[in-house]
């Protein structure tokens, strides 16, 4: 009998919905991440492992990018850390057996959360076309054939190369020259799908694409404004920082559309004094603001600040403005132009609450603001971002301690496969510097970025694609569009440690390889190795793994990248690209990750001084000229400010805003288990939270099933079917669900001005009564 599509399913029986929580860690995070470890590795892995997390002769943690400090916890991990590395670390396999047990049909009809619960993907497997299983393949077969696929195509841009953020520095730095010596920029990457908003708005307005701010700079603000964000699930190792800072007699803002845990009270479960207070209050002032009201709200803030110099003087930086920036007076006529009354409309905030904020950031000697995906997942998230960089250097902002930019990245080293390549558009002197150290010609034409490279697929421009970690099937909007592009290909390669959706959704033939995790040895021909990452404040720190590989059959990322380059410009095959094939020995590559390391240093600036830093065991910081000299490579050479339109979503009749999010056991697209604690939302997941009366207007109860649907103008009908309402502190209009979930309901073409993100933040929905089962 076909089982029933796992996105239909909720058990009414078990979900559960009680208060939500008002603190976040403590003894229960302790307890909940040692249950999660111990139930995959046991107490004697677990302990070998957790105290290995993110020190300085260990490995860094899969589970997030927020970087350590040089004073280190013995336990220097999370909940939601210990839950990914416990996933990694587990003793549970995936191998030929189980794929001979269970049908590609049979599989499809699991949830997300089964496919990762069954353990670690152990030798490479092969799904012929027309085939229902997975058979085993050898390396060398399997490399063959991808090289075969590659070698077929018309022209280099029918492949795409997706990279994940977990990918090391050396394995990223190896895959976009192997890309780039094919005849492509096709590299899309997960971060087109969270933070290029970011990187649009700040490259243009400071001169570089990420954050201005050290974890030291974070413990000395005056003012911390936190939008957008959930640390408490998402970054809970940020908690401890904000602790800090306010401890240090830092104010906090919180902004942002739900009432979350984190950002209400920190219980620091190593503190004996935190747990016998009961934990530090953080946030002294919580907007709860509409979502896409972000950007009215830091207009705003501005306008304040230039009302109340005008009225007493010295609340702006003018030398600095004077000196260091552009624009100011468009910026500054602009937003005294400002219409209070449409303010309100957009945030739904009152004037007077505002205003109580605004008076904060005045007579705060210094200010940083951080964000997440709230703000970079609106149709005018990167003008929103402008704004945060305007309000910030109207007080000098940046390149002073305790001020700046602070985008808090996901994935663990998001910003470093950015740094060593993996970006669609890469700029000319990027190009330069690779066509010089390995003496060829890098192909100079943009390539896809992740919504572009569905498009692709979709209409049958692409014939091959490799995804280097990660879960594109869950990770990307419009789900049903994605799979039916997917299934449009000759082949699709997915390199991971779990079974996940993607290996599901295949092309005519797929294949699976599998990789080595961060927790696990890598040894090659010159010893064991170790790779580096870069973390959200732009350091770069080394990561080794000590515990036995899950399989033998296992290579890591960078075999697995020098192996398909041995076999796409092997000896006797005529080059894809007319720029040729650049010379490299990939075997010395696989053999010395340092040999990457030294090209590494030879193309990227501030690289210089990598392998003494990490032989050191030390951090290297990257050079940020914004930060460390007041220096912007801007159009201008100077920080820009920018006039900006006010832009808000107007919510028709008889609709919804809806907004994706995580819950507490996830991380991304992993699913750890059924529950949001924080949230008071336990055994399942297909919920939707609602204001009280949003749900009386509807004509809907408390715990009615309803189904999702989405509203965008191509009429198309996405719907995400029997979701449970949940009566929730959301502000009126505004609806959250869960991804991967909802992802169904995301239109491919509903996207970011500028950086092509999908508007994941700003989906239009309504409601209907649940369709029949």
């Amino acid at each position: 009998m076909a089982r029933k599509a796992p996105d239909t399913d909720i058990d009414e029986a078990e979900l559960r919905v009680s208060e939500p929580k008002a603190r976040a860690a403590g003894v229960p995070g302790v307890v909940h991440a040692l249950q999660a470890s111990i139930d995959q590795m046991g107490v004697v892995r677990s302990a070998q492992t957790l105290l290995r997390v993110n020190q300085k002769d260990g490995f860094d943690c899969m589970g997030c990018a927020w970087p350590e400090g040089d004073h280190r916890h013995t336990a220097e991990f999370c909940e939601n850390g210990a839950k990914a590395v416990a996933e990694e670390a587990t003793r549970r396999r995936v191998g030929r057996a189980f794929f001979a047990e269970h049908s590609i049909d049979d599989l499809r009809g699991h949830d997300d959360y089964w496919l990762g619960q069954q353990g670690r993907l152990t030798e490479p497997m092969l799904l012929e076309e027309g085939a229902t299983h997975y058979a085993p393949i050898s390396w060398d077969d399997a490399f063959r054939l991808i090289g075969d696929e590659l070698r077929a195509m018309d022209d280099p841009g029918q492949a795409i190369f997706y990279t994940s953020g977990r990918t090391s520095n050396e394995a990223a730095f190896a895959y976009q020259l192997l890309v780039r010596g094919l005849g492509t920029n096709n590299l899309p990457d997960c971060s087109n799908m969270c933070h290029e908003s970011s990187g649009s708005a700040l490259t243009e307005t400071l001169g570089i694409g990420k954050g201005t701010v050290s974890l030291e700079d974070l413990h000395e603000a005056s003012l911390i404004i936190v939008a957008g964000q959930n640390p408490g699930t998402n970054h809970p190792r940020m908690l401890s920082a904000l602790e800090k800072a306010k401890r240090r007699g830092a104010t906090i803002v919180a902004v942002n559309p739900l009432p979350e845990a984190g950002l209400i009270r920190f219980v620091d479960p190593q503190s004996p004094r935190d747990l016998a207070a009961g934990g530090t209050k953080l946030a002294d002032r919580f907007l709860q603001i509409r979502l896409g009201g972000d950007q009215a709200l830091f207009q705003a803030l501005g306008a304040l600040l230039l009302e109340l110099h005008d009225e007493r003087g010295g609340v702006l930086d003018e030398a600095f403005i004077a000196a260091h920036t552009s624009g100011f007076d468009d910026y500054a006529a602009d937003v005294r132009a400002l219409d209070w009354a449409e303010v309100e409309t957009a945030t739904g905030l009152a004037e007077a609450e505002i205003r109580e904020v605004g008076a904060m950031v005045a007579d705060a000697p210094s200010a940083i603001v951080c964000w997440a995906m709230g703000l970079t997942q609106h149709p005018y998230a990167v003008a929103t971002l402008r704004d945060v960089v305007n309000l910030l250097l109207l007080q000098g902002n940046v390149g002073r301690p305790g001020a700046g930019v602070c985008p808090v990245r996901g994935h663990s080293n998001v910003q470093g496969d950015r740094t060593m390549g993996i970006f669609e558009r890469m700029p000319e002197w990027f190009h330069d510097a690779i066509d010089r150290e390995f003496a060829f010609a890098s192909p100079r034409a943009h390539g896809y970025d992740t919504v572009e490279a569905i498009r692709a697929m979709r209409d049958g421009r692409a014939r091959v694609f490799l995804g280097m970690g990660g879960n594109f099937v869950r990770a990307t909007p419009d789900t049903a569009v994605t799979e039916r592009a997917l299934a449009n290909l000759d082949l699709t390669v997915q390199v991971s440690t779990k079974l996940n959706r993607s290996h599901l959704v295949t092309g005519r033939r797929a294949l699976i390889l599998p990789t080595l995790g961060r927790t696990e040895r890598d040894a090659q021909a010159t010893g064991d190795q170790r790779v580096t990452v870069e973390d959200s404040m732009g350091m770069v720190h080394a990561s080794r793994g000590r515990l036995r590989p899950a399989s033998d059959d296992l290579l890591s990322e960078v075999a697995i990248v020098t192996r398909i380059a041995e076999e796409v410009f092997a000896s006797g095959h005529p080059p894809l690209a007319p720029g040729g094939a650049p010379a490299v020995d990939w075997a010395a590559w696989r053999g010395d990750y340092a040999q990457i390391r030294r090209s590494i240093s030879a193309v990227v600036p501030g690289f210089e001084g990598l392998e003494e830093a990490i032989a050191d065991g030390e951090s290297l910081r990257l050079p940020n000229a914004p930060r460390d000299d007041r220096r912007f490579a801007t159009a201008t050479g100077r920080a820009r400010f920018t006039a900006n339109a006010l832009t808000y979503p107007e919510i028709p009749s008889g609709c919804l805003l809806l907004q994706t999010l995580r819950s507490h056991d996830q991380y991304n697209t992993t699913i750890y288990g059924k529950d949001d604690r924080y949230r008071g939302i336990a055994g399942g997941r297909r919920v939707v939270m609602l204001h009280p009366d949003d749900i009386a207007a509807a004509g809907f109860a408390d715990g009615d099933l309803v189904d999702l649907v989405a509203v965008a103008p191509d009429r198309v009908e996405r719907r995400a079917p029997r979701f449970r309402i949940v009566s929730y502190s959301t502000p009126r209009g505004n609806a959250a669900a869960y991804y991967p979930e909802t992802n169904v309901l995301v239109p491919l073409d509903s996207v970011a001005d500028v950086s092509n993100t999908p508007a994941s933040k700003s989906v239009l929905v309504r409601l209907e009564a649940a369709s029949a089962e």
